[in-house]
Order: C-alpha cells, then structure tokens, then sequence
C-alpha cells in the first residue's frame, strides 16, 4: 500500500481546460484520489473559460497560483483564432521559463501497427520560430503581401536543452540520444544546436551514446524503423511536429502526456485539443491527463506512485476497457473507475 497519505499535502494548480477538459480533469481527480497522492488542489480557469469570466485566456490569478505552488496539472487550453490572443500554452512556457518539453511514448496497447515503441522526445520550448517575430511587408494594394518569420536559437539554451536530455538520459537509464536538426540548410539557426549539441555530447562519452539525424530523415526513419531511437532533443518547431508523430506510432495524442519543465516551476499536460465536438457526451479519454500526472509524481519524486498509476491503467487497457477512441465502449468515469478497481487489487 501507498504511503503518500502520510505526506505532507504539496500545493498544485489544476487548470481543468475548455471542452473536454473538466471531464477528464474531474476522472483524474478522482483516480489520484484513489491512489492517496498528496495533492492540495487550487483550481483556476483558463483559456475560453476565462475569457468568458474575465476577457483573458491567462488571468493573473493562474498565473499568481502557479508562481505560488510551482506545480501545475493542466487539460486542453482554447487560445481563440482571432482577437489577437497569443498561444496560452506558449505564454505559460515563457511566463515561467519552461525551457524543456519532455514528450515521452510508449505502447500500451499491444497489437496495433507498432509494438514495443518506448521513445522520449525532448524539445526545445523557448525559442525557434516560436518566439513570434512575425511582420507583413506591403506590396501594391495588398498589406500582407509577404509574410516574414525570424526564429532565434542560443547556444546557451541549445547546451542547457541538450543537457537536459543527456541528464535524463543518465538517470532514466537510457541508451542513446539523437539531435535532430536541419544544419545542411539552416546552417546558422539550426547549425548552432548541433554544434552545441556536439559540444555537450562529448561531455557524456563512454555513457550515453550520441547519434544526429536530418529532421526530414528522423522522420522518415520514425515511421520506417522506429525502435533505433530512445531519447530525441531537438528545437522548438522540429520537436512540436516530431512529438505528434511519435504520438502516432502509440495511437495517438489521446495516449500522449506532456511535462514542461523550468528551473523554478513545471506544468503537466494532456497535449491534445479540447474536442469541442465531443464534450459532454461523457466519451473522452482521460489517458493523456492521467499519464501527464505519473509524470508530476515522477517530478516529485514519487515515482512508486506514478509507477502504481501506470500499471494501474495497463491492466486496464489489457483487460479490455477502453473508450471509444481507443475501440471500446467505456465511457469516461467507467474507464475512470475500472482504473480505481485495479490500483485497489491486492499487488498494485
């Protein structure tokens, strides 16, 4: 049996999220809950929520609660199309200099076009072309007829991402970790990283071996042979569109969690959309806000729990129930539940 009721309760701020979100978030809840993890919830609103309460998709009151407890389990966040609202999700990481996005995948369920997938993507959170410097030149009558991007990489942060993943690496007893890069046509902006990431490789010979792919290559070989990769760092845009492609080989982003990670604070994360579509119909898969949590424990380092949590749905998964998504009938708080029956089986 867990221990964690003995604990003292570690603050954290859970952002239920727009669509799907409470739903999910109210299934995870209830499952930590089972599991006697030392949580102290303080609940805050984001996203279209909070533009519907305050007109701001980050209210200052997450972002106070963040600063405060330093821990934050978070659903899918809406950042609206027009209104000129920023990406919340990208204000969040530079708010609180959550410089690493750690995405890892791993097959649960057996049997579909991958097995065996165990795959960790570490990505640059930062910088790249996610730093928005965009402008329009005008040319004739027409304002926007050139539309130019600049992205910014540093070798002081492309060391400290690098690190990152050679650290985790050591510790999680990985093998072999690829910089991806695209150095032989970007030669300033991502030949950078790859020398930094030479640089830092060095660093870590005769324990963690260093290998570097082509982005375009890394992902062709992705699909074609994926068990030759392990831990993957690369920069921000690369790592956004490779993590959703590994996402793929474990079936989908609904199996997919996601951990930010700064020096002072972390934010945990289902990576996927809010699927308005499918809200309140009691259907979503909690999955990804589940396993982003096991990684929240793993931070806290109580990895017992997180790895109760896992085996916990393993057996679930195993044994058959599943929602919909996933090709079964479960809905949410039976999927939920039958999670809950397991971590009390004797031997969780």
């Amino acid at each position: 049996m867990s221990n964690a009721k003995a604990l003292r309760p570690i603050p954290a701020t859970l952002i239920p999220g727009d669509g799907i979100g409470p739903e999910i978030t109210e299934a995870v809840v209830s499952i930590l809950d089972a599991l006697g993890t030392p949580f102290e919830w303080d609940r805050q609103v984001g996203g279209m929520a909070a533009i519907k309460e305050g007109g701001d998709p980050l209210p200052s009151s997450l972002i106070d609660s963040i600063r405060r407890t330093k821990l934050a389990l978070k659903g899918p966040l809406t950042t609206p199309v027009s209104g000129g609202f920023r990406s919340v999700n990208v204000r969040l990481r530079e708010e609180f200099g959550l410089y690493a996005n750690l995405r890892p995948a791993k097959t649960m369920m057996p049997g579909g076009r991958y097995d065996d997938i165990d795959i960790v993507l570490v990505r640059e959170n930062l910088e790249g072309l996610y730093v928005g410097f965009e402008h329009y030149i005008a040319v004739g009558d027409d304002p926007q007829a050139v539309a130019i991007s600049s992205g910014i990489n540093t070798r002081s942060e492309a060391r400290r991402i690098i690190r990152f993943a050679f650290e985790y690496a050591l510790r999680h007893g990985r093998k072999k970790v690829t910089i991806v890069h695209k150095a032989n046509v970007l030669k300033a902006l991502t030949g950078l990283f790859l020398e930094a990431g030479r640089e830092i490789a060095r660093e870590y010979e005769g324990r963690v071996q260093m290998d570097e792919r082509i982005v375009d290559a890394c992902a062709m070989q992705l699909v074609l042979n994926p068990w030759q990769f392990d831990v993957i760092v690369t920069t921000n845009l690369f790592g956004d569109i490779l993590s959703d492609l590994i996402a793929g080989l474990i079936g989908g982003l609904g199996m997919a969690p996601g951990a930010n990670i700064g020096e002072s604070a972390a934010i945990f994360e289902a990576v996927h959309g809010s699927a308005p579509d499918i809200a309140g119909q009691g259907v979503a898969n909690p999955l990804a806000m589940l396993l982003a949590a096991a990684l929240m424990l793993d931070h806290i380092s109580l990895g017992d729990q997180a790895n109760r949590l896992r085996a916990a749905v393993l057996r679930t998964l195993r044994d058959n129930v599943r929602t919909r998504d996933l090709g079964g009938a479960a809905s949410t708080k039976d999927f939920a539940s039958a999670i809950v029956a397991r971590l009390g089986d004797q031997g969780s």
